[in-house]
């Protein structure tokens, strides 16, 4: 994967007539966000995801709310760097190449709620900015005592070298509605995001963070989870099924988000600010599914009933006891690499592969940077 994105930005440059540009190498991933890149957060703090999770790619459960692999699995490996350690995983973690610090269920301001009140994750983005300073401090400290520690910890010039991935906000909105706001209310409080965001990027900038690639957030409207919840707000779809109003706050969110990575290179102008429009390539995947390999997009692979194939009290890998018996009916659907869905909230690996692909030469970043070139702001 590595040497095909290195060839196939080769002849972007060379097409475009572009002076050859030395790829950036980064050392190492930080990563910040919720259930699209925690690769075993949640997992490590409040149990595991349970199976079918995992069994496409890593035939079984490894902390990632999918099928398989995950968008930032997939930069990493283009990266040439192994898969992201969990922040929180005690066992058997290596932070030589990076860290993640993304839990499912995680938000960019504090839900002040339990994750058993609300369904929401407490590590919120201003506690994985405090549990990333304390990394920085603790690994440097334990790497001076020598031994194991200098082959599982990193050295101190990565911190700078390093690119600092974001995938958040989409929580910020659905918890919104979940708690019965109107849309007028949700969008209300996106100012207050977009500071709470602005402020946070500031504090890892000051860390010594300067490579930041930025995802906004995807098409909730199409998303079961969403539908089913929400059905009063639901009611009105666009031509392809989805939420039209959901989408519409996801889209002023992204607007937002974007003017706002604007404003952070302005003043943070020793920084490399990469902003990524992953709703469109996800929006894609449901409005053009044959084309992509997919089918029935806006159905479930792995759930249990109704017309998305999503019940909100028997979701992915669910089990109801018959009998002295465990009885599983979660299941997940015969072949996962025609989903685009994977438990009507996240995607599966085929879905994750197909974004990867769209986004790491850098047609749907601005400025419009390749992912091995996201350390400098222009070709």
């Amino acid at each position: 994967m590595a040497t095909y994105q290195a060839l196939l930005t080769l002849t972007i440059l060379l097409l475009l007539n572009v002076p050859l540009v030395t790829p950036c190498n980064f050392p190492a991933i930080f990563n910040f966000g919720d259930s699209n890149s925690d690769t075993g957060g949640l997992s490590a703090a409040f149990g595991a995801a349970p199976p079918p999770n995992g069994e496409t790619f890593f035939k079984r459960p490894v902390g990632r709310y999918s099928d398989g692999r995950l968008v930032i699995d997939f930069i990493a490996n283009s990266l040439g760097l192994p898969y992201l350690n969990a922040y929180l995983d005690s066992i058997g973690t290596n932070f030589s190449h990076g860290a993640n610090f993304a839990t499912a269920g995680s938000t960019i301001r504090r839900e002040n709620r339990t994750l058993f009140q609300s369904g929401y994750s407490p590590f919120s983005l201003d506690v994985q900015t405090w549990q990333f300073n304390q990394f920085i401090s603790r690994s440097q400290y334990v790497y001076e005592k020598g031994g194991i520690y200098r082959e599982i910890l990193p050295t101190q010039d990565i911190f700078s070298k390093a690119l600092y991935t974001f995938d958040i906000g989409q929580n910020d909105l659905t918890s919104g509605y979940f708690s019965n706001l109107t849309t007028m209310e949700v969008i209300s409080y996106m100012p207050d995001l977009m500071q709470r965001f602005t402020n946070l990027v500031k504090v890892i900038y000051d860390l010594g963070a300067r490579n930041f690639w930025i995802h906004n957030t995807g098409p909730i409207g199409c998303l079961p989870y969403v539908l089913v919840r929400v059905p009063t707000v639901a009611t009105k779809k666009d031509q392809i099924g989805c939420g039209k109003v959901f989408n519409e706050v996801a889209q002023l969110f992204n607007a937002k988000l974007k003017e706002t990575v604007g404003q952070l290179r302005k003043e943070l102008p020793s920084a490399t600010l990469i902003y990524v429009d992953v709703y469109s390539v996800k929006y894609e995947m449901f409005k053009n599914p044959d084309k992509h390999g997919f089918e029935n997009p806006l159905v479930s692979c792995c759930g249990h009933g109704g017309k998305y194939n999503y019940d909100v009290n028997a979701g992915c890998g669910a089990t109801m006891r018959v009998n002295n018996t465990d009885i599983l009916l979660g299941k997940s659907c015969p072949d996962p690499l025609k989903k685009v869905c994977w438990d009507g909230i996240h995607y599966t690996e085929a879905a994750n592969r197909f974004i990867f692909e769209q986004i790491a030469d850098g047609k749907y970043s601005d400025p419009p940077v390749p992912l091995n070139l996201a350390c400098k702001s222009s070709l």
